[in-house]
């Protein structure tokens, strides 16, 4: 196989006519300049020594490497072989709870900020795993589909808000079931879901226990992060400004307040073979869970056959440069053994 990688550079070929018209007038004019000079057989034997041949010769030396200069710079590149390179890793889904709950300060600055900031520095710590993100509330969805781009996934990872969530509340799960449909078709050895809310699951713990039983069935490690103080803290209401306009409140005018609920997290956790973390100030949580992840079996997550093309622009190139130096040491002159004999006859 045969192409070339820049083959604009065979534009510079257009010069060659070009130059080939400037000596062919270098030469007339030449020769007019001698008739005008004087008798044109006589000068020729005065200079018998220079050769024209060899003029013309040199002059198609170079021409000739400026040629196979060009080719060069436009890099030829023949033949071919097949190789194949395979990216090896995990599948791991990230769900994050959306909820107006993830909005409370316990946490500084909040909740769901805390949680984006660690997850986005849990993905930097994934080593050629994929990474899918889910964002569930009331409902679930699928924020980001697993892939290898964990600069794409941070964009999504930002533009997640309890303001793109439709339905209110907490429903871990329809998290677990949106979670599992992003991995079934996962081949890897693991299937990971890292869970981060903070667990007020507003549905019954039979179907959280349901959902965890599907994981577990799909061969599904959940790892559960509950964030939040398991006190209580009020949570607030921001406007479209992103301004605090107080807290908020219930239909009788109290304060609403959050508190961590880890039941349905262990539960989930527990019936998975997973783990289940109260999450740090300092976030160290996804740090000890990248860890782990890094431990498994990795399994081929991206196998990709290419052709790899063979350089061949030196052969051009050093052809160029003996042309180019055969120019150089080639004399216009030539050796002529009877420098006076029958010259002025």
């Amino acid at each position: 196989m045969f192409r070339l990688v820049e083959p604009s550079a065979l534009y510079l070929l257009l010069l060659i006519p070009l130059l080939l018209f400037f000596f062919a007038s270098a030469r007339r004019a030449r020769t007019r300049a001698l008739q005008e000079f004087g008798d044109i057989r006589l000068l020729r034997k005065l200079f018998r020594a220079v050769s024209e041949r060899r003029q013309v010769v040199r002059f198609g030396l170079a021409l000739w490497g400026a040629g196979f200069l060009v080719l060069a710079l436009a890099r030829p590149q023949f033949g071919s072989r097949l190789e194949t390179v395979e990216r090896k890793g995990q599948d791991v889904v990230v769900a994050l709870d959306l909820s107006e709950s993830m909005l409370a300060e316990d946490i500084q600055p909040n909740r769901l900020e805390k949680s984006k900031f660690a997850i986005s520095r849990f993905i930097d710590l994934l080593g050629g795993d994929r990474i899918g993100l889910v964002g569930f509330a009331g409902e679930a969805f699928i924020q980001c589909p697993l892939t290898l781009d964990y600069g794409a996934a941070k964009l999504f990872l930002n533009a997640m808000s309890p303001d793109i969530m439709p339905v209110p509340g907490t429903s871990l799960g329809k998290a677990v079931t949106k979670s599992l449909q992003l991995l079934e078709s996962s081949q890897t050895n693991q299937k990971i879901l890292v869970m981060i809310t903070d667990g007020e699951d507003h549905e019954e713990l039979t179907k959280v226990a349901q959902a965890a039983a599907q994981a577990a069935q799909q061969g599904v490690v959940i790892y559960a992060i509950g964030i939040g103080s398991i006190g209580g803290t009020p949570i607030p209401e921001i406007d479209s400004n992103g301004n605090r306009q107080g807290f908020k409140k219930d239909d009788q005018g109290n304060i609403v307040m959050t508190r961590l609920d880890d039941r349905s997290l262990r539960i989930l956790a527990e019936e998975t073979r997973g783990r289940f973390f109260l999450a740090s100030p300092g976030g160290s949580e996804l740090e000890t869970i990248a860890e782990e992840i890094s431990s498994f079996e990795d399994s081929t997550l991206l196998a990709q056959q290419f052709v790899q093309y063979e350089e061949q622009f030196h052969w051009f190139a050093i052809i160029a440069l003996i042309l180019l130096a055969s120019e150089a040491f080639l004399p216009d002159a030539k050796r002529v053994q009877q420098d006076w004999k029958g010259r002025f006859q």
